[in-house]
Order: C-alpha cells, then sequence, then structure tokens
C-alpha cells in the first residue's frame, strides 16, 4: 500500500476535508487505500463506491462506534501496523488535532501537520502566514495533515473500489476516554468548517450592539457566523467564530464578508471558499481583490435591507 487516507464522519456523511484529502492522494498517485470507522463506517464506503480508489477499509467496533481519541488512535495504529502505507494522509480538522499526535508518537512515525501544498515539496506557512517552508522527512513513513481547501473536493476523479472490513484487537483498558458527539473543540454548536453558507463581519460593523442583525441575517439564510480577529480581539464575538491564520480556515459554497478589509491573516482563512461576496465602503479594501462579487456600501444600511428583502 501506498498512501492510506483517514476518514472523518460529519453527522453522518463524510467529512468534506476528508474528500480533499482525497483527491491530494489522487494528485500524489499510487496505490490508494482509505480508512473508514466507525457505525457508519460502510455508509462512508458507499459514498466513496464510485470513487477511484484501491479500496476502502472499514472498522466497525463496539469500542470505536463513535469517536474517542484513545479508540481511533489504536484502530489507526493496527492499521498502519497491518497494511505499511508509506503515506498517511488526513483533513487537519479538530478531530485530527486530538488523536492523530498519539498515532505519530504510538508507532515514532514523524506528522507534519496543516500541509498546504506538495507541488514542490510538503509547504507549510508560518509566522503567522507571512512565509513558507518546505518540510522533509527523514524517515520512509510519514503522516500529512492537509490545511482546509489546500485541494478541492471537487476535482475527486471518478473509478470504482472495493470495500473489506478489518478486525481490530481492542478491549476497555485500551480505550478509556469518551467525547461528545459529534467531537468539537469547543462546546458550541459552530461548526465553521463544515459550513456551506458563512457570514463574516469585520471592524465595519463599528461595534457590538450591531452584532446582532448579522445573527439576523444568517438566520434567514441558514449561515453560520464567522469574524474576522478584531472582532474577537474587542470581544464582541468568543475566538471560536474566528476566522484566518489564527483562527479556522474554511471553504463554504457562499462567503460573504462584511466590513472586511481583506488582511492577510484573514485572507488565507477563508480563500478557498467558492464564492466570495464582499460588502465594504471602502473601494479600495484588499478583499475585493479575492472576490468574486463586490458591492461598494454601508453594511448597517445594507444588512437590514438584504434582511428584509430575504424574508419577502
Amino acid at each position: 500500500m501506498d498512501i492510506l487516507v483517514v476518514l472523518e464522519d460529519n453527522r453522518g456523511s463524510l467529512h468534506r476535508m476528508s474528500k480533499e484529502a482525497i483527491v491530494g492522494a489522487q494528485k500524489m498517485g499510487g496505490s490508494i487505500s482509505v480508512l473508514a470507522i466507525g457505525n457508519n463506517a460502510n455508509g462512508l464506503a458507499n459514498e466513496l463506491s464510485n470513487i477511484d480508489i484501491s479500496e476502502v477499509i472499514t472498522v466497525n467496533h463496539d469500542l470505536v462506534s463513535t469517536y474517542s481519541a484513545d479508540g481511533y488512535s489504536e484502530v489507526v495504529k493496527q492499521v498502519i501496523e497491518a497494511e505499511s502505507p508509506s503515506t498517511i494522509l488526513i483533513g487537519h480538522s479538530y478531530q485530527t488535532r486530538d488523536y492523530i499526535p498519539r498515532v505519530s508518537t504510538k508507532l515514532d512515525i514523524p506528522f507534519i501537520p496543516d500541509i498546504i501544498s506538495m507541488e514542490n515539496g510538503l509547504v507549510k506557512q508560518i509566522l503567522n502566514s507571512k512565509l513558507n517552508a518546505t518540510i522533509s522527512a527523514a524517515t520512509d513513513q510519514k503522516i500529512l495533515s492537509f490545511q482546509s481547501s489546500a485541494f478541492s473536493e471537487e476535482a475527486m476523479m471518478p473509478g470504482n473500489c472495493s470495500s473489506r472490513s478489518f478486525n481490530v484487537d481492542l478491549d476497555s483498558s485500551l480505550v478509556r476516554s469518551e467525547s461528545e458527539d459529534p467531537f468539537q473543540e469547543a462546546a458550541a454548536d459552530v461548526d465553521l468548517e463544515s459550513a456551506e453558507l458563512i457570514i463574516s463581519v469585520g471592524r465595519g460593523i463599528e461595534k457590538e450592539d450591531n452584532i446582532p442583525i448579522v445573527f439576523e441575517l444568517a438566520k434567514v439564510m441558514g449561515a453560520e457566523v464567522g469574524a474576522s480577529r478584531p472582532v474577537v480581539d474587542s470581544g464582541w464575538l468568543p475566538s471560536f467564530r474566528q476566522i484566518g491564520s489564527s483562527g479556522q480556515t474554511v471553504s463554504p459554497k457562499l462567503y460573504l464578508a462584511l466590513g472586511i478589509s481583506g488582511a492577510i491573516q484573514h485572507v488565507v482563512g477563508m480563500k478557498g471558499s467558492k464564492n466570495i461576496l464582499a460588502i465594504n465602503k471602502d473601494a479600495d479594501a484588499p478583499i475585493f481583490e479575492i472576490a468574486d462579487y463586490a458591492v461598494i456600501g454601508d453594511v448597517l444600511e445594507i444588512i437590514p435591507k438584504l434582511t428584509e428583502t430575504l424574508k419577502g
């Protein structure tokens, strides 16, 4: 086996970042197997039945029916030991950050996280995304996680694949931790990484008292609310809503940027969005350089009118 992609279940379907990791594996070339864990492993296998990969390996054991760091790390460890892939790929999600370092430690395999490219070596962003660094592994085996939107899920190549189950050796002494279902970094019900519609607010909202009009628009649109760092630093919104190099990286179908100037630290977290609509009263705002649609105007005037129009 050349490549093993470890999948993540997102409320009963394949996580967007798992699809992106498969695209990354297809670009690398070679034999590709994917690993699905949990009570929905067969469902994830079915989702990939028409994708160009070698096989889907499924693991469904009572002790890993839902996510736990102990259980998943032990399963991945046993599969790697049995199958000997040269490269293990996975999307850089909250869940990945929680348990993959344990796999790295158990097997003494280097884990290189948050990769953005493989075109000229393994590339990571450093110094608050101001520089790129090329990294190499000193061992034959390596574990790589990819930053959200490093690849486009729409680029998955079609084909056919088989499926087989893998028997793991687990007992309660190995699986002692439990996680909330679904796993999240914070005790909030916001998963920006999986959201298809995001309304993100910046300093153009002017003050905390104006934040509710953003949530009203989000409710009408069925969208999640994100924020730039200045809004979070001001305490107007909690940190789990922050998008950018020091927050979350997102790739929604529509990213509505309200009063966001477009500093590079924010752009690196949302530049993979399929469509970007920016509203800003500054015609020279850098956000317009990457926006698909630009509206020059005051968000405090436009948001209420847009909300009312959508309600109608």
